[in-house]
C-alpha cells in the first residue's frame, strides 16, 4: 500500500497515512467532511460551551482540541496536563496529524460518539523485526563492537529521516500488528531505484535483524488486539519476510544444508522468489545484494527439480553499492561454502550447540552472537573430542575452541585413568605472549562458570631460576607459547603426563616462526598418550588458523587420528585440495589467443572447464572465438537466451571419456548454477578477491586429499586453476602473487617485476608517512607488505630535529633525560647540556610567568598546531593542538595534545589550555626520540613484553644517562650505549651503576640484535657500513663487564655495560667527565695495537660422520657470535664476558661452505660442518693447536654408524685421535683462556 509520512522519532515509532484502498484504510475525502463537520458543531456550541466541556481532564483522555496552527478542531489524546496560576495547560496529540501541540484548558471538548466512527488517519508504524544496534567501546580492552542497544542512536534517527525525506514514493508492506502498532517494510523510490528500508538500515550497520519468536499468547489476545483498533481483521500470515530480502550477513539461524553447509531450504527459495517477484520491480536495487539463487551442492538427479520454479524466471538484476562491498566480503564468502573432510551436523543456534548449560547461559550474557558458520562446524567434534584442523577467515578467534572444550573439561571421569600427579589436561600454544594474554583473559571469563580449572599464564624468558619457580600444582590448562613451553619442560618433565587436549592457535604462525619447537611438543606429546593408561584416556589435538601450511599435512599425518578438517576459506581450501595455480601474462588483446591454445589439450579423462568472465560481450566473444575455432562450449549470463535448466543438462550428462565440456559464464551465473565439479577454471578476466574464491569452488570436488596416500596420477586427476594476467590486471598482481607464493605455485618473472615495480609505487605513496616504528626499533618490518607506514627514507622529512648542531656535526656522547617511556627500547625525552640548558632556563621562567593568576588567561578560539600553555600539577608545560574533536553543544570540548618537551600525548578540555606568550615559543620543541641499539624481544617477538617495559620505565624515567648517539634521522637518535653515571663528588669520580641494553638483557625477554644498525645504514645508503661496524666492535667486546680485573686496571677504563652478575662491581672512571673519557679511551684503544683487546683460542672438540664434521667450541654465556665460511677455512668469533674468543680454523680438507651451519647453545657453539667429499678425515686442522681434540664421547658412535669395513674405520679413527694426541702435546703460539 502507499503511504505517507506525517511525523518520524525514529524507525521504531514514525506516523503515516495510508492511501489506496484496503481494511485500515479511509479515503481521505471522509477525514475533510469529519474535520467539517467538527468545526461546524464546536463553533456553534460556543454559547453553550459547558456543555460540550470535559468535567475532568486526565492523561490518556480521548477529546477534541483546537489547533492554532491548523485552524481546525482535531480529536486528540491528552499526553500530560501542567497546572498553571488560574488555568492548566495541557499537551495533547493529533490523532489524525501526528502533531504535539499544547492547549490551554478552554479549548478542550468532549469527544462526541459520532465523530469517533472512523480509525485514526494517523498510523503508528515501526520496522518490521529491525532493532537499533549501538558502538560499545571497550576501553580495558581497547576494542570498538556493534552490538544491540535499547534505543536508536542519533545518526540512525537522522539517515531514517533523510532517506524518507529524499523519496519520490513510499510503499508498506503490512506484516503484524502488536499494541496497536504496525509493523511493516518501508519501500521507498529514490531517483528510480527501489530501496527496502528495512535492509538499508542493516546493511549500513544502524540497526539489525531480530530472530522470530515463538508466539506464546493466546489466540484470544491476539484478536483482542485486532478487534480494539474497530476494524475487520487483516488477514496477513505473520512470518519472517526479511529473510528473503535480507542480507547474507545476516542470516543467523536458518537450516543448514549438511552436505556443504550452505544455508538454504526449499520454502526458503519459494519464499525468496515469492517476494522478489510481488514486491519488487525491476528496477529495484537494493543496497545490500539480492541473492537470485544460492550456491548449493545436490545430487545431480535433483538438479532440475531444485531450479523449476525459481531459476526459469528472469535473475533478479541487483548490485552492490561499492562502499559496503568490502565491509561483508569475508563473512558472506563463508557463510557460502565449506569444505570438511567428515561429515558434521552443525550447530547453527546457541541453543542447540553442543556446550553445557552454564556456558551458554555465559554467552548469552557477553552478548556473544554466535556461532558464526565457522564455529557452528568446529564445535561439534572438539565437544566430542575428536582432533580438529579448522581454516577460517575467523580462525584466529580463540572461540572457535574454548566454549567445546571447556564443556568437555567438565566431564571429569574421563580423566580417571590419567596418572594422580600435577599436570594440565588442556595446554593451549599461541604464537606469542600477546596473543596467550587474550586467550587467558576469555579463558578467565568462561571459567567462571564451570568447575575449578584454575588455568595458568605462562610466558617465560632465558632465565633459568624463573622456568624452575613455576608452580603447576593443580592447574588444568596452561596457555603459553612454544618457546616457553620448552623452557618450562627443562624443569617439569612430568608436564604432558595428563595432557589430553593440545591446542595450537593461530597454527600457520606457529608453523612459520617456531617450526621446530612445535614439532619437539608434539615429539613429547605423541610419546606421552602411548601407554597403556592413555588406552581409554582423551587425547585431543586442535589446530585452528587462517591459512593453510605445508607443515598442516605433516601434523595430520603423524600426530592426529582421523580428524574433521573444516575450511571455510575457499582459496585456502584449494591449496590444501592440491589445485594447480598457473599464471598466463599475456597482453589484453592476446587473451583469445592464449586460451585457444589452453583449450588445444588432449587428455584421456574427461574434461570440465569453465571459462570465467567478467562481462556478457566478453562471453559472447569468447564463446564465438571457441566456436569458430571448433571447440564445442556452452555459455551463460544473464541476457542468454538458454536458461540455467538447460545448461545443467549439458552439463551434467553422461559423457565418454576424452571428452571435454567448456562452459563460458558470468560471475553472477555461478552461484546459481551450483556446479562443483569442474576440473579446470580459466580466469580469463581476473575478480575481486571475493569473487576468486567462489570460482574455486567450482572446482571442490576434485580436490584431492593430501593427506591420504593415492596410487591415482596426480598430474592427470589434479584440478587445475589458470589465470591470464594483462596489463589490466595490475591492481591484482600483489595478490596473485602472494597467493601464487602461498602456494608455492611456479611464478612468471614478468609477475615478480611487475609486482615489484608496484611495491616500490605502494612505497611512494607512504613517503609522507612516519618511518615504520619496528624498522627503526629492530631494523627489519616483518610485515612490510601491508605496513601503512614508509620504510624509505625521505630526505624531506628525515633531517635532522630538534637535535643540537654540534651533535649532528660531531656524534658522540651526550646526556639524555628519558621522560616519556613508549617500551622498553623506545622513549621520548630530552638532550640535556650540562653547561647551559637553555630548556631548563626556559621552563623556570615559564614556570615564575604562571605563578601569576593574571597571566593564566584561557584560550577561546583554540587552533590546530598553534602552541599553549597547559598547567598539571604545579608545572607548566608547552603543548601542542594536535586534533580538535568536533565541537558539541556545551562551551568546552576535548583536544589532543602533544606536550613538545616530553614527548607524550594527552586528552584535555579546551578551557585548561593557556595563552603562551611569544617570548616562550622561541626555543624549538625539546622533545627527541631515543631508541636503544642491538636488542630486541626474544622468540621472534615483534612487541616487547610488558613486563620488560614495566620494569625499564620504573628504571630509567626521569633520571639523566649517558649515551652514545651512533645515528640519527629525523626526531630520532639510536643510542648506543646508553649509561646511568653517578658521580662521586668527594672521590672525583664516576660510577657506571648500569647499561640500559645490559639491563634488558638481564631480564631474560630481550636477546642480541647484532644486526640493527647495519640494517639502518643500509637503508641510508651508507657506504662505510662495515667500517661503523667494526667501530662498535670493540664497544660490544667491553659490553656486559665489570669485572674486577678490568676495575682494577686504569688502562682499561672505557664505557661498559655491567652484567647483572657484576653490578655491584661498578666500573669506576676517573676525570671531570668520566663518560667523555671513557670514550675517548675507547677510540684510542682501537687505533692502537691489538695488545690492547687480547684474543682468547677457546676449547675445541670435534667428531666425524660420513658426509659431515661436528665442531663443538666450548664457551659459557656466549654473546656476539660470529662464523664465516669458506672452501678450506672457517673464522669464528664470540664474546663471554669481558673476553674475545677467536679461531681461525684452516681445514684439513674442503668443505660446502653454503650447507655447513653455526648454532649457539648455552654452554657451547655447535659448528657442523658439510664435507665436500664423503669419507673419514685424519685430522681436523692443517696446522696443530693445542687447543683442537678429539671429541672420544662420539667414537663409538661413529664406529656404529660408520659403512667403511671395520679395519679402513680402525685404522682412519686411530689416525685421527693419533694426530689430535700429537698435535695437543705440542704447545701453540695462541694465548689460551687458562
Amino acid at each position: 500500500m502507499e503511504v505517507l509520512v506525517l511525523e518520524i522519532e525514529d524507525p521504531s515509532c514514525f506516523w503515516v497515512t495510508m492511501k489506496g484502498c484496503g481494511p485500515y484504510i479511509v479515503d481521505e475525502i471522509e477525514y475533510k467532511n469529519l474535520n467539517a463537520e467538527m468545526d461546524q458543531f464546536y463553533d456553534k456550541s460556543y454559547k453553550d460551551v459547558d456543555e460540550v466541556k470535559p468535567v475532568t481532564v486526565e492523561e490518556g483522555q480521548v477529546c477534541v482540541v483546537f489547533s492554532e496552527e491548523l485552524k481546525c478542531w482535531c480529536r486528540a489524546v491528552i499526553k500530560s496536563i501542567m497546572y498553571c496560576t488560574d488555568h492548566y495547560q495541557t499537551e495533547c496529540f493529533l490523532v489524525d496529524y501526528a502533531k504535539y501541540i499544547f492547549v490551554k484548558s478552554k479549548d478542550i471538548r468532549v469527544a462526541l460518539e459520532a465523530f469517533m466512527q472512523i480509525p485514526y488517519r494517523a498510523k503508528k508504524c515501526r520496522l518490521y523485526r529491525t532493532k537499533p544496534v549501538t558502538l560499545r567501546i571497550d576501553f580495558c580492552e581497547d576494542t570498538a563492537k556493534i552490538v544491540p542497544a535499547k534505543r536508536w542512536d542519533s545518526a540512525a534517527t537522522q539517515y531514517f529521516q533523510n532517506l524518507l525525506k529524499a523519496t519520490t514514493q513510499m510503499k508498506a508492506k503490512l506484516c503484524a500488528i502488536e499494541d496497536n502498532t504496525f509493523d511493516v517494510f518501508l519501500y521507498v523510490t529514490i531517483k528510480d531505484e527501489k530501496v527496502c528500508v528495512n535492509d538499508d538500515l542493516v546493511s549500513k550497520n544502524f540497526a539489525r535483524f531480530e530472530e522470530a519468536k515463538e508466539n506464546t499468547g493466546s489466540s484470544a489476545d491476539y484478536q483482542e488486539n485486532q478487534t480494539s483498533l474497530n476494524v475487520e481483521s487483516l488477514p496477513v500470515k505473520i512470518v519472517n519476510p526479511a529473510l528473503a530480502f535480507r542480507p547474507v550477513l545476516f542470516q543467523e539461524k536458518i537450516p543448514t544444508n549438511l552436505e556443504t553447509g550452505l544455508a538454504v531450504t526449499s520454502s526458503f527459495l519459494k519464499e525468496t522468489y515469492q517476494r522478489s517477484s510481488t514486491d519488487l520491480n525491476e528496477s529495484t536495487a537494493p543496497i545490500v545484494k539480492a541473492i537470485p539463487g544460492l550456491p548449493f551442492k545436490e545430487n545431480t538427479a535433483r538438479h532440475t527439480n531444485r531450479l523449476l520454479q525459481f531459476l526459469n524466471s528472469d535473475p533478479l538484476k541487483t548490485h552492490i553499492i561499492e562502499d559496503d562491498q568490502q565491509s561483508f566480503q569475508n563473512l558472506s564468502e563463508e557463510r557460502n561454502f565449506v569444505f570438511i573432510s567428515n561429515k558434521i551436523e552443525p550447530s547453527s543456534i546457541l541453543e542447540t550447540a553442543p556446550l553445557f548449560d552454564d556456558l551458554k547461559k555465559e554467552l548469552t550474557r557477553k552478548k556473544f552472537s554466535g556461532p558464526n558458520f565457522t564455529q557452528s562446524y568446529c564445535w561439534p567434534p572438539v565437544a566430542r573430542g575428536c582432533d580438529v584442523v579448522a581454516i577460517s577467515y575467523q580462525g584466529n578467534d580463540p572461540l572457535l575452541y574454548i566454549p567445546p572444550v571447556l564443556t568437555f573439561l567438565q566431564s571429569g571421569s574421563c580423566y580417571k585413568a590419567l596418572p594422580n600427579r600435577n599436570g594440565p589436561l588442556a595446554l593451549i600454544l599461541c604464537p606469542g605472549w600477546k596473543k596467550a594474554q587474550l586467550v587467558f583473559e576469555l579463558l578467565k571469563t568462561y571459567e567462571r562458570c564451570s568447575r575449578q580449572l584454575h588455568p595458568m599464564l605462562v610466558i617465560l624468558g632465558q632465565n633459568k631460576e624463573e622456568a624452575r619457580s613455576v608452580k603447576i600444582r593443580g592447574c588444568e590448562v596452561i596457555v603459553t607459547t612454544p618457546y616457553s613451553l620448552l623452557r618450562l619442560f627443562e624443569h617439569h618433565s612430568l608436564l604432558f603426563c595428563r595432557l589430553s587436549h593440545l591446542v595450537l592457535d593461530e597454527i600457520e604462525v606457529l608453523f612459520s616462526d617456531a617450526t621446530e619447537q612445535v614439532f619437539t611438543i608434539l615429539d613429547c606429546y605423541k610419546k606421552a598418550i602411548i601407554t597403556e593408561e592413555w588406552e581409554y584416556s582423551p587425547h585431543q589435538i586442535i589446530a585452528v588458523g587462517t591459512r593453510w601450511n605445508k607443515h598442516i599435512a605433516h601434523l595430520i599425518k603423524e600426530f592426529m587420528n582421523d580428524p574433521y578438517i573444516v575450511i571455510t576459506a575457499m582459496e585456502e581450501a584449494s591449496i590444501y585440495g592440491n589445485v594447480q595455480q598457473v599464471v598466463r601474462p599475456c597482453m589484453n588483446s592476446e587473451r583469445t589467443a592464449v586460451l585457444l591454445k589452453i583449450l588445444d589439450f588432449t587428455h584421456n579423462n574427461l574434461q570440465k572447464v569453465l571459462v570465467f568472465t567478467n562481462s556478457v560481450n566478453e562471453a559472447e566473444m569468447v564463446h564465438k572465438a571457441l566456436k569458430s575455432n571448433s571447440i564445442f562450449s556452452l555459455k551463460i549470463h544473464e541476457e542468454s537466451e538458454f536458461n540455467f535448466k538447460y545448461i545443467l543438462e549439458q552439463w551434467t550428462k553422461k559423457y565418454s571419456s576424452g571428452t571435454h565440456v567448456v562452459l563460458v559464464l558470468t560471475d553472477d551465473c555461478m552461484q546459481s548454477l551450483g556446479i562443483t565439479d569442474a576440473t579446470c577454471v580459466i580466469h580469463f578476466s581476473f575478480p575481486s578477491p571475493r569473487i576468486f574464491g567462489q570460482r574455486l569452488h567450482s572446482l571442490s570436488d576434485n580436490f584431492c586429499n593430501v593427506i591420504k596416500d593415492s596410487s591415482v596420477d596426480q598430474e592427470y586427476t589434479k584440478a587445475r586453476s589458470v589465470i591470464l594476467l594483462t596489463e589490466n590486471s595490475a591492481c591484482h598482481a600483489l595478490g596473485i602473487l602472494r597467493y601464487l607464493q602461498h602456494a608455492e605455485a611456479e611464478i612468471p618473472p614478468e609477475l615478480h617485476d611487475f609486482a615489484a615495480k608496484i611495491l616500490e609505487a605502494e612505497e611512494d605513496k607512504k613517503s609522507l608517512r612516519p618511518l615504520c616504528a619496528y624498522l627503526k626499533t629492530f631494523g627489519i618490518c616483518k610485515n612490510r607488505t601491508v605496513c601503512p607506514d614508509r620504510h624509505q627514507i625521505n630526505l624531506l622529512i628525515d633531517v635532522p630535529q630538534n637535535i643540537p648542531d654540534k651533535i649532528i656535526q660531531t656524534p658522540g656522547c651526550v646526556t639524555v633525560l628519558p621522560l616519556h617511556i613508549v617500551n622498553a627500547t623506545n622513549y621520548f625525552g630530552r638532550i640535556v647540556d650540562k653547561q647551559k640548558d637553555q630548556y631548563t632556563i626556559l621552563a623556570e621562567e615559564i614556570n615564575e610567568y604562571f605563578k601569576k593568576p593574571s597571566n593564566k588567561i584561557s584560550v577561546k578560539n583554540v587552533e590546530k598546531l598553534a602552541f599553549y600553555g597547559l598547567c598539571e600539577k604545579t608545572l607548566f608545560h608547552r603543548v601542542q593542538v594536535v586534533e580538535i574533536s568536533p565541537k558539541e553543544e556545551n562551551l568546552f570540548f576535548n583536544v589532543k595534545i602533544k606536550y613538545i618537551d616530553e614527548g607524550r600525548t594527552s586528552q584535555v578540555q579546551s578551557y585548561q589550555l593557556l595563552h603562551l606568550p611569544v617570548k616562550f615559543q622561541y626555543l624549538p620543541p625539546q622533545a627527541v626520540e631515543f631508541i636503544v641499539c642491538r636488542v630486541k624481544p626474544i622468540d621472534n617477538e615483534i612487541e616487547w613484553n610488558p613486563k620488560v617495559t614495566h620494569y625499564i620505565r620504573h628504571k630509567i624515567k626521569g633520571k639523566l644517562h649517558e649515551a652514545k648517539i651512533v645515528h640519527t634521522l629525523g626526531n630520532t637518535a639510536w643510542l648506543d650505549p646508553m649509561v646511568r653515571v653517578t658521580r662521586l663528588s668527594d672521590l672525583k669520580m664516576s660510577v657506571n651503576e648500569y647499561s640500559v641494553r645490559s639491563e634488558i638483557l638481564a631480564t631474560g625477554l630481550g636477546t642480541d640484535n647484532p644486526e640493527h644498525i647495519t640494517q639502518l645504514q643500509k637503508l641510508c645508503g651508507h657506504v662505510k657500513v662495515l667500517d661503523h661496524a667494526k667501530n662498535l666492535e670493540p664497544l660490544s667486546i667491553k659490553e656486559d663487564t665489570a669485572g674486577p680485573e678490568n676495575a682494577s686496571n686504569p688502562q682499561n677504563i672505557s664505557i661498559q655495560e655491567n652484567s647483572t652478575e657484576n653490578c655491584n662491581s661498578s666500573k669506576i672512571t676517573s676525570g671531570n667527565h668520566p663518560f667523555d673519557d671513557g670514550v675517548a679511551q675507547t677510540k684510542e684503544a682501537e687505533d692502537s695495537t691489538p695488545h690492547h683487546h687480547k684474543c682468547f683460542y677457546p676449547e675445541i672438540k670435534w667428531f666425524q660422520k660420513e658426509e659431515t664434521v661436528t665442531v663443538k667450541v666450548k664457551i659459557a654465556s656466549v654473546a656476539d657470535c660470529k662464523c664465516e665460511f669458506a672452501k678450506e677455512k672457517v673464522v669464528f668469533s664470540a664474546c663471554s664476558g669481558d673476553k674475545l674468543y677467536l679461531a681461525d680454523m684452516e681445514l684439513h680438507q674442503c668443505i660446502l661452505a653454503e650447507k655447513s651451519t653455526c648454532v649457539v647453545k648455552d654452554q657451547e657453539v655447535v659448528i657442523v660442518l658439510a664435507k665436500e667429499k664423503k669419507g673419514v678425515w685424519c685430522k681436523l686442522l692443517k696446522n696443530k693447536n693445542p687447543h683442537v681434540s678429539f671429541d672420544f664421547e662420539h667414537w663409538e658412535d661413529f664406529e656404529d654408524k660408520s659403512p667403511f669395513p671395520v679395519g679402513t674405520k680402525k685404522l682412519y679413527c686411530t689416525a685421527a685421535v693419533t694426530e689430535e694426541l700429537v698435535d695437543s702435546s705440542e704447545d701453540s703460539g695462541t694465548e689460551s683462556d687458562e
